[in-house]
């Protein structure tokens, strides 16, 4: 077992890697430039390594084999196969009392060793690395609740993952009714305006019937990214249910919030539903309602103004902003 190169000078690109996909990439090679990568001979440990502290290993080539036992909730003996892309370690980082589970290289492998500090300082920076982080984390999570539930980073984890919309990777419903309410409260106590913006995704029946539902999921995986590439970092978006999706906006008041909504509308228009034609689908575009915090309201309120005006966005003909009567 030997360490060949650092990361950067390996020539393996990072959007391979399942860790990384979809994530802005600069950054992330920022941190893995001087990472080491090692070779591990075919029935060799990788656990026998001799370097300090928690390490998530991400296979380059080859294969490992894990020995889960009662570390992932499974029989002893179970041996899980990790592929190229894939990694292993992460229970082992995020839970520093977890033993690290036994690890043999199925033959010669090449592995990627990110120390736990960067692991954790790339999650901090990027969205995208700890949504890929939760989704690698979400089956193992499931066989496994009742203990990890005590572990302070590993529950915490779980709860994250629980105000996540598998399809979209935005937060859900059950986020929204559990922050919308506190920042509803943050805004009136700082007297900063506050305001919403109901999306609706138009004619998305029609679309499902005439190109099939896996091309109905790609639109709102294309629609959740025009949110992500649009909106600020202190802004949230969530997927509020079927192809309707809600935006809040801190410290926005009515006026930014359209011209955002219209930014949004413009943006639906130009999004790449099927990648392989590299070509805008004009029908794909979707109906917007603005509302702004007013006095008294609570987050319900707020809500079904947003949503009121959604509506009359839709009877007004689509693809268009509407604010909430009353306001500019």
């Amino acid at each position: 077992m030997a360490q060949l190169t650092t990361f950067q000078a390996s020539g393996y690109a990072v959007g391979e890697l399942q860790l990384f996909r979809d994530v802005e990439q600069q950054s992330v090679v920022r941190v893995l430039a001087d990472c080491p990568v090692i070779r591990v001979a075919a029935g060799q440990t990788v656990t026998d390594l001799p370097r300090r502290g928690a390490h998530l290993y991400v296979v380059l080539s080859g294969e490992l084999g894990v020995a889960s036992g009662q570390q992932w909730g499974m029989e002893d003996g179970a041996v899980i196969t990790v592929l190229p892309g894939e990694c292993v370690g992460e229970l082992s980082v995020l839970d520093e009392q977890t033993a690290a589970p036994m690890i043999t290289a199925m033959r010669e492998t090449e592995l990627l060793a990110i120390e736990a500090d960067k692991l954790w300082q790339m999650v901090d920076e990027s969205n995208g690395v700890a949504r890929n982080l939760l989704h690698l984390l979400s089956f193992r999570i499931q066989a496994t609740n009742a203990r990890l539930r005590q572990r302070q980073k590993v529950g915490k984890f779980y709860q994250q993952l629980s105000m996540l919309d598998g399809l979209t990777g935005l937060h859900n419903r059950a986020w929204l009714d559990d922050r919308l309410p506190a920042l509803v409260e943050e805004a009136r106590m700082s007297a900063r305006p506050l305001t919403i913006i109901m999306v609706d995704i138009d004619h998305f029946k029609q679309f499902n019937d005439m190109h099939g539902h896996q091309a109905g999921d790609d639109a709102l995986r294309a629609a959740a990214r025009v949110f992500g590439e649009a909106l600020r970092p202190t802004d949230h978006s969530a997927r509020y249910g079927g192809e309707e999706f809600c935006v809040i906006l801190p410290g926005s008041d009515s006026r930014a919030g359209a011209m955002v909504a219209q930014r949004l509308c413009e943006r639906m228009r130009q999004a790449i539903v099927f990648g392989d034609m590299r070509q805008p689908l004009p029908h794909m575009t979707a109906s917007f309602g603005v509302a702004s915090l007013e006095n008294g309201q609570d987050g319900a309120a707020l809500l079904a103004c947003a949503d009121q005006a959604l509506y009359r966005a839709k009877d007004a003909g689509r693809d268009r902003v509407v604010m909430h009567a009353g306001e500019g």
